[in-house]
């Protein structure tokens, strides 16, 4: 078994031995995963670089990674399903979605089980590192790569700043950095744009350099004397001699997932799981997009590891987790080398003539996991969530597979909401133009969990796809909605709409290495999202009450505030993809006053008992069709009401 040895260095009762439902109480347990793989595999073929990486005496690879585990203090109360998150950045996910625990703080911290929903379903909940590259922080869960041997050449990396700087790390978030191979390389270049598809102009190579800091033996930052302005967007390329196998992840999930569902010695689930679930949230999620294509989930035995996956607000992209010099926490689909094919059945790029599908390695071999592609209204405006469903050559609704549903959650942004309203994020200050959108999501979050379990356990169909249609007219241009938006007031449409751009990194690009840097860009791809009702509202998708019944406009997009620079651009270069809630007014005299086409509350509701009834029809609704589940239907009301009491109150807006 390529995960030869399971460490326990940390077995205790978690929650203080607090007892959830029928599972009861649970043990939290901590360790290394120690793996040892054979880089001649078939199933490990897909992983670049493997074969440059060091070998035992046996031939095989080796690595470790972080590991954490929940699960049952008896095994036998639970419920057989393992839920393997993800972690985005070395951080767990799992909880704030299904549990509504909110954000991890502080990764070393115990971990809050907020409504205890995926252990009162008797979940053995797992994690793993997969991350090369993240940073040795405490409570982080990363996996500890090797290098490979003899690689010297040309990589570039991103950033983009909120607040003027003189340095920047040669990472993404500050994790593990790739020094240059020559500190005084003539032909290492700085450039810098306005937009992700404005054009790119090249800083005089005079006016920075590679800096070294704190007495470091190697060059960790770049420097620019005048310093980086908030805002813009930078692009490094240089020359390195580090480059570490990050695809070896895809390994460290499959035969993690594989030893707790098959194995026995050394094993704390054995015998005590039959269906394996993943769960990867933008980041993770883009690594699951990616771990499907290269098709990695078929052990070393032949065996198929994970039996659902749901890859969430992960958009059409992937990213660096296969890649020469890859950088996996790098995130945005302007710079992303890996994005076509988009749709997990097959397509062709009428421009480039490439053909392929997400899912095609996995469907030849007959190990495709039941999979969910999860996303919000951020991931449209960001300019790429719609190529998953789109056939390019027709620009008519792609077919899809009999193991996948796509699911677009409508007026929501890529992490959900909070109410009331905020208008800077607490985390970091992160500003936006008007407050951010303040949908909660999780409950649609953990009915698809619920459905998946079924579609796989059982064979029951989850509810039908749901999302922006160019079939039924409801999927149109981004840019065609400037004039809805701009007739509210308040509202400032973006000066222009991102879009995704064919990117050609050189010839070498689908073999994980990519050697013209910049890439050359090509055609934009269709940037659809959802049509809005006369509120600005979307359409299409899963909508919560919070759309279906409104109190407010809701979007996936938001100008950068002024204070963090470039504001004529949408906050997701960095920040979050957050998008803005703007309330309507409260009586038609303060609309009237205010200018607002939208009709007021109270022109729409004669009173909290007529707009709570809407409210709870709006729910019925998404229960009966299986997006959202009886027990979350009461709290959706109380969480309507809260919301209605606030606004006809003179609600304030909670500062960061």
């Amino acid at each position: 078994m390529p995960l030869t040895d399971l460490e326990i260095t940390s077995d205790a009762p978690y929650a203080d031995g607090r007892s959830f439902g029928d599972a009861g109480p649970y043990r939290a347990l901590e360790g290394v995963a120690r793996f040892a793989v054979d880089p001649a595999a078939s199933a490990n073929a897909a992983i670049t670089d493997i074969g440059l990486a060091p070998t035992d005496s046996q031939g095989r690879v080796r690595f470790s990674s972080r590991f954490a585990m929940l699960i049952p203090v008896d095994p036998g109360r639970g419920s057989r399903r393992l839920l393997f998150d993800v972690c985005n950045r070395g951080n767990k996910t799992v909880f704030n979605n299904f549990n509504s625990a909110g954000p991890v703080e502080d990764p070393a911290a115990p971990l809050a089980p907020g409504n205890g929903f995926l252990l009162r379903r008797g979940y053995t909940v797992a994690w793993c590192g997969w991350q090369a590259d993240v940073p040795p922080s405490p409570g982080l869960i990363g996996m500890q790569a090797p290098l490979a041997e003899g690689v010297t050449g040309r990589m570039m990396n991103w950033f983009q700043v909120d607040e003027r700087t003189a340095t920047h790390m040669l990472s993404d978030r500050e994790h593990l950095p790739h020094p240059p191979a020559d500190e005084d390389e003539a032909a290492a270049a700085l450039y810098v744009r306005d937009h992700p598809n404005g054009p790119l102009s090249e800083v005089e190579r005079a006016e920075w350099s590679f800096a070294r800091l704190d007495g470091g033996e190697v060059a960790t930052h770049v420097r620019k004397a005048s310093g980086f302005e908030p805002g813009r967007i930078y692009q490094l390329v240089y020359t390195s001699a580090l480059s570490r196998v990050v695809g070896l992840g895809f390994a460290a999930v499959r035969d993690a997932v594989s030893f707790l569902k098959y194995e026995t010695a050394g094993n704390p689930a054995a015998g005590a799981v039959d269906y394996a679930y993943a769960f990867g949230r933008s980041q993770s999620g883009r690594f699951l997009r990616h771990m499907l294509y290269a098709g990695v989930n078929e052990d070393e035995a032949g065996r198929m590891a994970l039996d659902g996956v749901i890859a969430h607000v992960a958009g059409a992209m992937r990213g660096e987790f296969n890649l020469r010099f890859g950088q996996p926490s790098k995130d945005i689909c302007f710079v992303t080398p890996e994005l076509f094919p988009f749709t997990d059945t097959p397509q062709t790029d009428p421009v480039t003539g490439r053909a392929g599908s997400l899912l095609g390695r996995l469907d030849e071999r007959g190990m495709t996991p039941k999979t969910m592609f999860v996303n919000t209204s951020a991931e449209y405006w960001r300019g790429d969530a719609a190529l998953i469903h789109t056939d390019l050559e027709t620009m008519a609704d792609a077919p899809e597979g009999a193991n996948v549903r796509r699911y677009h959650f409508a007026g929501t942004q890529h992490g959900s909401g909070e109410f009331p309203p905020q208008d800077a994020r607490p985390a970091d200050n992160v500003r936006g133009q008007l407050p951010f959108n303040a949908v909660d999501y999780n409950p649609l979050i953990r009915a698809a969990l619920v459905n998946l379990d079924r579609w796989v356990s059982a064979g029951e169909p989850p509810p039908p796809s749901r999302h922006p249609s160019l079939d039924d007219g409801t999927a149109v241009e981004s840019e065609s909605l400037r004039g809805r938006f701009e007739a509210l007031p308040g509202a400032v449409f973006p000066p222009a709409p991102t879009r995704a751009i064919r990117l050609d990194y050189g010839p070498d690009q689908a073999l994980g290495r990519t050697t013209t840097l910049p890439p050359g860009e090509g055609e934009t791809y269709p940037a659809l999202v959802s049509d809005v009702d006369d509120d600005g509202n979307e359409a299409a998708g899963v909508r919560l009450p919070d759309v279906s019944a409104p109190l407010a406009t809701n979007t996936g997009w938001n100008l950068r505030h002024p204070d963090i620079g470039n504001p004529g651009l949408v906050i997701g270069v960095t920040g979050g993809l957050m998008g803005w809630t703007l309330p309507f007014a409260r009586t038609r005299e303060e609309r009237e006053a205010a200018g607002d086409p939208r009709p007021s509350i109270e022109e729409r509701y004669p009173s909290e008992s007529g707009y709570i009834s809407r409210v709870a029809d709006a729910v019925g609704e998404l229960v009966s069709e299986g997006y959202a589940l009886e027990e979350d239907r009461e709290e959706m009301i109380e969480a309507a009401r809260a919301r209605y009491r606030w606004l006809m109150g003179g609600g304030f807006i909670r500062r960061g």
